[in-house]
């Protein structure tokens, strides 16, 4: 499925494209004109360079971390995951948390998340007394089994 969406870019981005056409996201980059050193324990919001505009509003842009980064250096989205809404034009900053001991240096135009749009549904709620029961019922974490 796609959908067009038009970009606004500014500090010098460039229109991101996915890698392979097997890739579900593309990249974001940190708009930066300078290197900067994220310390342990730091967050830092990055600027990207990009804004959006999706031709509906049944969609939602998801900021989700790069995993290498987060393997590799232990630097993670701040927030755990970016939900851009359909409906907000400025520009996509992008939250770093670094959680390793050591400081990482993240450089002009390096590749910091990834963004992709997933479909979404509005919903409306119906208030009642008891839900459909199912097989794990209020399980909670854990409670189907380790594997």
């Amino acid at each position: 499925m796609k959908i067009n969406v038009k970009i606004k870019l500014t500090r010098g981005a460039t229109c991101p494209e996915y890698a392979t056409s097997g890739s579900a996201a593309v990249d974001l980059r940190a708009m930066t004109d300078e290197p900067y050193e994220l310390l342990p324990g730091e967050r830092h919001s990055f600027p990207t360079g990009i804004a959006i505009s999706p031709e509906t509003t049944g969609v939602v842009a998801i900021v989700a971390a790069r995993s290498g980064l987060g393997i590799k250096h232990g630097i993670s989205l701040s927030n755990g995951i970016g939900v851009i809404d359909s409906d907000y034009r400025g520009e996509i900053s992008v939250g770093l948390i670094n959680t390793s001991d050591k400081p990482y240096t993240v450089m002009p135009n390096d590749r910091i998340a990834q963004l992709m749009l997933v479909p979404v549904y509005a919903v409306s709620f119906t208030e009642c007394d008891d839900l459909d029961k199912t097989e794990r019922g209020e399980g909670g974490f854990g409670s189907t089994g380790k594997a």
